[in-house]
């Protein structure tokens, strides 16, 4: 098996499908193990079963329609006499999850001539200075060479968190006073990126509110320095979302999508949450692949994301 990225695939890791297991135990134990729970000993699939597995899934953070579409699966498969049996919910559910995820999933952009440019967004403590590192280190790990832009210039302790990353990574950085315009440190980095070699541009921005319109427009002119500087980048805007915030999150992603052209989601501390759910909601709801996955502090705790993997995590 092999794992996408821009510039073609690369082998998977051995043990990723323990990794992955390990890093979604709350969300099986939070949605799996009570479905099982719920199905249990039950013999025929009544009002009183659909109630408890309602609650289940929405408390599982599924989403509201998601939660719909398959309870009305079920309903009509009880209805035509196709299942009356309730442990075959589970394998419904199953299926259901898994067709949701991979609807949602796009190939990622091939970046024909290097550098490929990553914009990083996303709101303040949902993980982005450290998901950019993590980022570097696995890009990294693909041999090539990575180059960090601290265009965060809003946030007077973001230059540095993003420096201790760098430094942790193995990885130079272009960074301008806090303050600066960020499209300016943009700039920089990419001018200096095509005079390095350099295969992977990481773009951080400021962690900014998605209610503030004005900070939304700065992210605007960012992708315009980019587009004018390296035609057709940013080739991938990624969204780093917090999984903890479970719901909350969908409408954030819904501001970041219009005024960023987000294409892809980064969800982390998925290995905090019994919620992980909302990997689906998120995929349902915005049409967006889930890129990767964090599951744990360590710099190589970003997993990319494949649907068939985590629901075989989530239900084997």
């Amino acid at each position: 098996m092999a794992i996408q990225t821009l510039f073609g695939s690369v082998p998977t890791e051995p043990n990723l499908l323990d990794r992955l297991k390990s890093g979604i135990q709350k969300t099986r134990s939070g949605l799996v193990d009570r479905i099982e729970d719920v199905i249990s000993g039950r013999k025929e699939i009544d009002a009183d079963l659909l109630e408890e597995l309602e609650y289940t899934l929405i408390t599982a953070d599924l989403g509201v329609r998601t939660v719909q579409d398959i309870l009305d699966q079920i309903r009509e498969r009880v209805h035509r006499k196709s299942t009356g049996d309730a442990a075959e919910i589970r394998n419904l559910i199953r299926e259901h999850l898994l067709e949701v995820l991979q609807h949602s999933e796009t190939p990622l952009r091939r970046v024909a001539q290097p550098p490929a440019v990553v914009m990083v967004v996303g709101v303040n403590g949902a993980g982005k200075t450290t998901t950019i590192g993590k980022l570097a280190n696995r890009f990294l790990g693909e041999g090539r060479k990575v180059l960090l832009c601290a265009a965060d210039t809003f946030r007077a302790a973001a230059i540095e968190q993003l420096e201790v990353w760098a430094q942790r990574a193995g990885v130079d950085m272009v960074k301008q006073k806090t303050g600066s315009d960020p499209s300016a440190v943009v700039f920089d980095a990419l001018q200096a990126a095509k005079a390095r070699d350099v295969d992977y541009v990481i773009v951080d921005t400021a962690g900014r509110l998605h209610t503030k319109e004005n900070l939304m427009a700065e992210l605007e002119k960012m992708r315009r320095t980019c587009q004018r500087v390296i035609p057709g980048s940013p080739h991938e805007v990624w969204l780093v979302l917090d999984a903890i915030t479970g719901q909350n999150g969908l409408e954030q992603a819904r501001k970041f999508t219009e005024s960023a052209g987000v294409t892809g989601i980064v969800l982390t501390k998925l290995d905090g949450t019994a919620k992980g759910g909302v990997v689906v909601a998120i995929a349902r709801e915005l049409n967006l692949p889930i890129r990767f996955i964090g599951v744990g502090e360590k710099i190589d705790d970003l997993l990319p994301f494949e649907p068939d993997k985590f629901v075989s995590s989530l239900f084997d």
